[in-house]
Formats: C-alpha cells, sequence, structure tokens
C-alpha cells in the first residue's frame, strides 16, 4: 500500500504526528481545537497513547502531537468517514508487515552466536513452560470457555466471575472495564470497547443501523468473545489470589 501517513520510531513504538493525521483526515475544525477534544472525549493518556513536543514553524511556536498507532485507529474510527477508514485499514496494514519483519528468523553467522541464540531459545522455552505450569489450576475453568465460538454479553461474564469466587455484578464490571481502559467511558462510544481490545479478540461488536425520515442511528451491543472471556476470568481469579 502507498504511504498515506509517515509512521516513525519513538522510543520502541510505531508513532504518527497528529498533524499529518488531521490533514489527512480532512477535518474541518482547527487542529489544536480538535486533538484536544478527542483525547479529552476518549480518555488518551499522556505519555501512555501521546507524547507532546514543541516547534517552531515561521518563528512560532507550535504543539505537535506523536501519537501510537493505536491511538490513531482510534482516531480514524471515530472520525466516521471514508478517510478515516482508509487511514485505518493503512494502519493495522502496516502493523501487519512489521509483525512478520519482526517474526523473520535471524542465521547467527558465528557458532558463538548460534550458542548464545539456542540458550536464549532454550531460557525462553522453560520460562513459557514454568508460567504455564504456574497458571494452570487457575485457568482450567477458563481454558473451557476460550475454546468455545459462543460471545456473551457483559452481563453474563459479570455472572461467571461471580461464580468462581468474585464478587461483582453487571454494573460494577462495566465500571471496572471503563476505568482500565476496555470501554470508552465518553461521548457517543460511551461503553463501546476500545479498538485495541477489539483487535486482541476481546470483544466483539455488534452494530444495528436504524434509518428514520431526518437521520440514520447507530447504536451497537458489546459482547465478550471466549478469548475475551478467559482473559477476564483469569485477571480476575489472579488478582483475587494476590490478594489472599
Amino acid at each position: 500500500m502507498t504511504e498515506l501517513i509517515k509512521i516513525h520510531e519513538h522510543k520502541g513504538q510505531k508513532v504518527v504526528s497528529a498533524r499529518e493525521l488531521h490533514a489527512f483526515l480532512g477535518s474541518k475544525r482547527q487542529f489544536a481545537d480538535w486533538i484536544k477534544q478527542r483525547i479529552s472525549q476518549y480518555g488518551f493518556i499522556d505519555g501512555q497513547d501521546y507524547t507532546t513536543f514543541h516547534k517552531i514553524v515561521n518563528r512560532s511556536k507550535t504543539t505537535e502531537y506523536a501519537i501510537t498507532t493505536d491511538m490513531a485507529k482510534e482516531l480514524c474510527m471515530v472520525e466516521n468517514n471514508d478517510r478515516g477508514r482508509l487511514a485505518r485499514r493503512y494502519f493495522i496494514e502496516k502493523e501487519n508487515e512489521y509483525r512478520q519483519l519482526v517474526k523473520q528468523f535471524q542465521i547467527p553467522n558465528t557458532f558463538a552466536e548460534a550458542l548464545k541464540l539456542a540458550a536464549a531459545q532454550q531460557e525462553e522455552i522453560e520460562l513459557k513452560n514454568k508460567m504455564i505450569a504456574e497458571q494452570k489450576p487457575k485457568v482450567l475453568f477458563a481454558d473451557s470457555v476460550s475454546v468455545s465460538a459462543k460471545t456473551i454479553l457483559i452481563a453474563d461474564l459479570a455472572k461467571i466471575i461471580n461464580q468462581n469466587g468474585i464478587d461483582i455484578g453487571q454494573n460494577r464490571l462495566f465500571k471496572w472495564m471503563r476505568e482500565n481502559g476496555y470501554l470508552l467511558s465518553k461521548g457517543d462510544y460511551y461503553n463501546r470497547p476500545a479498538q485495541r481490545y477489539i483487535e486482541m479478540g476481546l470483544f466483539k461488536l455488534d452494530e444495528f443501523v436504524k434509518t428514520t425520515a431526518d437521520r440514520t442511528i447507530t447504536s451497537f451491543t458489546t459482547r465478550v468473545t471466549g478469548k475475551g472471556q478467559q482473559y477476564f476470568i483469569n485477571k480476575f481469579l489472579n488478582s483475587k489470589q494476590q490478594a489472599s
């Protein structure tokens, strides 16, 4: 795919210029107003989702935002236009290309490098086996959930977590997910899963479009996948074990 927006490397993360993204999306709002409103509305975190820096342009100081590609994808989604959808697909494709490059195996040049690589791989295998052994008692129930193709509502997930000895109900689980960033907490997308967790496979979004005489209304239902059920059950079980 042709490069639409330049992707940079910053402290080990892939980032883009929010100003460049704003220009590509064709927003008619002033950049400063647009980015500040988006950050406030969707709960983006300074130092995690974006960083700011100053730049001198024509002897004037401007505030620039370097945003992660995850944040960029969410901004594209909420823009809800063809340019936003095109940019979001572009970021996803670039991330997939990067993952494929990372996975490529590098052949060692010397026998010493080969030994070092073999030792590192063995250490990684042993660490993974240890983690599996430690977690096995806690994930026994959740493993049976993860193989199911059935998705459930968050209210049903609260019941399952409750059955596993965690005192939580539907409203408290919704609140916990909002406070921990799994669900959006402001605006028209209140209680909608953050895009990064949809792409992780934790949630599935059922969207419904209703057209009236004067407008089109889009509503949605958030559902938890089998993988998501395993993820959240284990998270609560682990927290309970650490607290005991």
